[in-house]
């Protein structure tokens, strides 16, 4: 039986970690080392925008010795991630070119949304406890070092989820700059976070309750994992006797907590801002309890890398999270759900009858979705440029789980929905990042939506049935429905052309009465 020995390793705004897994389809995955170096790199590059010559050689010198490492375990695969510290540094492509020169590991860096998606995947990795927790109001609070994200969840489904820049190093460069006595944290702090809470509580809290929440962070969830705080079991809290908790670190020494926490001294401080933090939140939410699982990202991508291999299975759909997520978007600016599930149903319809022609893969057809979902966002700032808009409002809107490459092709499948479409050797500016395959992907997927979008072009939803076919040089697609559909067949020409270019295949409507 197949056995792969896979290493994952992150690259944080404090830490470069990795973890090496042994995984199989009998035994599931196994953690069997787990290293880890601290590295202040966010401090600086949130600051400066640049990685240090010293910070430079200090990460060529962990990397190597990772390198060595996964040598030694005989990994076969390996995922390396960087989040926002390098998204920040200004010259990131050539810092990433420099370390896989100088250590033979391929970096890759991720953007906030992948990030959250993976820390979230995290908690599901050998822990079942995750799935009974979102199936009551929970709120994953996962801090970072640059921002949090807050995601809240109701009888396992993702309802919203939303990034502040409220991250831990934050904060914390922002009180060394003032520094204040100890005894004025909670107040600076306090101040710092509230307005951004009180929006967020304003616009996606609302009435709703929220009975739990389950910490992702690097600071606090060791305290909640060696201290009990008022529940039976370590690693849950009671969020009351939490936030006393941390109230009561501001009169202690350092030295002294950390020797009471077992925890290194140089990471006091910040455990005790992420504590007024994440106090604040808990405020805000008015949660009754805290779990900290302990997961951390390289835990994220073992997991998703396992998935990706069929060496294990979730019962959660994290897929799902992702539609959920699109959908929030579309209610938020008002879109049509009836519209967009008649989009759907054409558009995947279509998808699924030409995969030996179109050559995308499962993956692009969830983009698709996502991009008849979202088809007329932008109408809720403008009907007349409709495509403009919901191309920024989908690029200025981060979905859960998308990398910003695969935000831009669902940005521009649904401005080309309604605008002429743009050519790639034109260099539009919305074309920046896209590589020449994203290119094709964009225009495959704009030919099927227009196709799906002309046959419901008066938005009255009059095919019962559709059904999709090849024909020689045609592809047939036959309606079900009793209705005048003369408006249809007229305009269908219009955007069947673009189709045509794409695939070299006529799209002819045929009626069949019911």
């Amino acid at each position: 039986m197949a056995t792969d020995v896979f290493a994952a390793i992150d690259l944080g705004s404090y830490e470069l970690e990795m973890k090496i897994y042994e995984m199989s389809q009998k035994k599931g995955v196994k953690q069997i080392d787990h290293v880890r170096h601290r590295i202040d790199l966010g401090t600086e590059t949130y600051a400066t925008g640049q990685i240090s010559a010293y910070h430079m050689d200090e990460l060529i010198r962990i990397l190597t010795d990772y390198n060595k490492i996964m040598e030694g375990y005989g990994v076969t695969r390996y995922q390396a991630y960087a989040t926002s510290a390098l998204r920040e540094t200004r010259d990131n492509d050539t810092v990433l070119e420099l370390l896989r020169q100088r250590t033979g590991i391929e970096i890759d860096i991720i953007s906030n949304s992948e990030q959250r998606f993976l820390d979230y995947k995290s908690v599901a990795l050998n822990n079942e406890r995750f799935f009974k927790f979102l199936e009551k109001p929970t709120a994953i609070v996962d801090v970072g070092g640059g921002s949090i994200q807050i995601s809240l969840f109701d009888n396992d489904t993702l309802v919203t989820t939303q990034q502040l820049r409220l991250g831990v190093l934050r904060l914390y460069s922002t009180m060394q700059h003032i520094q204040p006595p100890h005894s004025k944290y909670p107040m600076l702090v306090r101040e710092l976070v509230e307005s951004q809470l009180n929006v967020f509580a304003k616009m996606h809290l609302k009435d709703r309750k929220v009975e739990n929440v389950i910490l992702l962070d690097d600071y606090v969830s060791p305290v909640l994992q060696r201290v009990n705080l008022g529940m039976d079991e370590k690693s849950y809290a009671s969020a009351r006797v939490f936030v006393d908790y941390i109230g009561t670190l501001a009169g202690k020494s350092l030295t002294d907590t950390a020797k009471k926490l077992g925890l290194a001294q140089d990471n006091i401080m910040l455990m005790y801002v992420s504590g007024l933090l994440l106090s604040n939140i808990l405020s805000v939410l008015n949660a009754e309890t805290i779990w900290a699982p302990g997961g951390t990202l390289c835990d994220g991508i073992a997991f998703e890398y396992a998935e990706r291999k069929r060496f294990l299975r979730s019962s959660h759909n994290f897929e799902q999270d992702i539609v959920a997520c699109a959908q929030n978007i579309s209610r938020r600016y008002m879109g049509s759900k009836s519209r967009s599930e008649t989009l759907q149903t054409i558009a995947l319809n279509i998808f699924d009858s030409m995969k030996k022609i179109h050559g995308l893969t499962k993956r692009d057809r969830l983009l698709l979705q996502i991009c008849t979902i979202l088809h007329d966002c932008g109408k809720y700032i403008s009907m007349v440029n409709l495509g403009d808009c919901s191309y920024n409002i989908i690029m200025s809107t981060e979905i859960i789980g998308l990398s910003h490459l695969e935000r831009s092709i669902v940005a521009n499948v649904v401005r080309f929905n309604h605008d002429d479409f743009e050519y790639y050797k034109d260099g539009g500016y919305r074309f920046h990042g896209i590589d020449h395959d994203a290119y094709l992907t964009i225009a495959k997927l704009t030919a099927i939506l227009r196709i799906a979008n002309g046959l419901d072009r008066t938005h009255k939803q009059k095919f019962k049935n559709v059904k999709v076919a090849v024909k020689d040089k045609e592809l047939e697609i036959t309606v079900d429905t009793m209705a005048d559909i003369s408006l249809e067949k007229g305009l269908f020409g219009q955007r069947g052309g673009f189709f045509e270019q794409v695939y070299g295949l006529r799209p002819v409507i045929r009626q069949k009465r019911f």
